[in-house]
């Protein structure tokens, strides 16, 4: 449960947030911003309307794959939340023509202060384990990647032209224990996990975190920044999957080997279990200046952990 808020200032209040991609952090963020400001969000689906406007969320129609729709976008949000995704599946191509369309909108009136994009850290491709900092270049290994990076660009481009503060959030796997598709629903399954041989170094956010760091970075990151929204863990995908195991009292999942792998799960997902990677996350702390409600998975797994172990949202 938040805290009580105080009073914002009247200046504050007059702040315009627009939210585009308002999924479950996207809600999350209007939860936390509640009625301090004028918030709107970008909406494709008529059935979300209802419940965006009880969050205090006022629904704008439109469809990023549609950029005529987005003509009334511009002038409408002083800063900017872009949670969408690109496209994907066959055909997509290496480009993300979804925040091309959102940033044109955009430019059309302003003037727009502060863009937040949620990216992916699979910008990164394969480290081998290694832990690094955002100054380690991009290296797309697939397509998906490759969009995201493309995505960056456009961001970081449209900032320098508008004197926008333009920061993108680089994002691991986001949990909560309120979360589809989350270890406990994957440990109910039997879902199997690499052994320790084969297996690899992965990353996460708790979704209640993320929300907050996209808060910050809209009203606290400097301008063409790029930041790792991490927290402190540092465990192979297998090894938190057990520790989830012991927390919720599951079995652990079974191991297997890269190569039975490939006969259990999608290419997309062995794309995500052939990638390594180790994130610092320095600037997202002294930066940003956020002290992490749920440090590690150890804290952010358990519903009753201090901070709200009950919410969601991904990347």
């Amino acid at each position: 449960m938040l805290s009580p808020r105080p009073t914002p200032p009247a200046a504050f209040r007059r702040l315009r947030v627009l939210i585009v991609g308002c999924g479950d952090v996207g809600q999350r963020v209007a939860k936390l911003l509640g009625p301090r400001v004028r918030l709107r969000a970008l909406s494709s689906r008529p059935e979300a309307a209802a419940g965006l406007r009880a969050l205090g969320v006022l629904p704008l129609a439109g469809n990023l794959d549609r950029a005529a729709s987005l003509h009334r976008l511009a002038g409408l949000g002083s800063h900017v939340l872009h949670l969408a995704p690109p496209p994907s599946g066959p055909g997509a191509g290496l480009e993300d023509p979804r925040t091309a369309a959102l940033l044109r909108s955009l430019a059309r009136r302003g003037p727009v202060r502060a863009l937040v994009y949620g990216s992916t850290t699979g910008v990164y491709g394969d480290a081998a384990g290694a832990r690094f900092d955002e100054t380690r270049p991009a290296s797309p290994a697939n397509d998906r990647a490759h969009r995201r990076v493309h995505a960056e660009q456009l961001v970081r481009a449209f900032g320098r032209r508008h004197g926008a503060r333009a920061a993108v959030l680089r994002i691991p796997g986001i949990y909560a224990p309120d979360r589809a598709g989350g270890a406990r629903e994957r440990l109910l399954k039997g879902t199997p996990a690499l052994r320790a041989e084969d297996d690899v170094h992965t990353n996460h956010i708790h979704a209640d975190d993320l929300a907050r760091a996209c808060l910050r970075a809209l009203f606290l990151g400097r301008p063409q920044r790029v930041v790792h929204a991490s927290d402190d863990t540092e465990l192979r995908m297998g090894d938190y999957l057990d520790l989830a195991a012991g927390l919720y009292g599951l079995p652990r999942p079974p191991r297997v080997s890269r190569q039975e792998a490939a006969a259990v799960f999608s290419p997309l997902q062995l794309s995500f279990m052939s990638e390594s990677r180790r994130l610092d996350n320095t600037r997202l702390k002294r930066e940003l200046r956020l002290v992490l409600r749920h440090p590690t998975v150890a804290q952010g797994l358990l519903p009753g952990h201090p901070g709200g172990g009950a919410s969601g949202a991904g990347s």
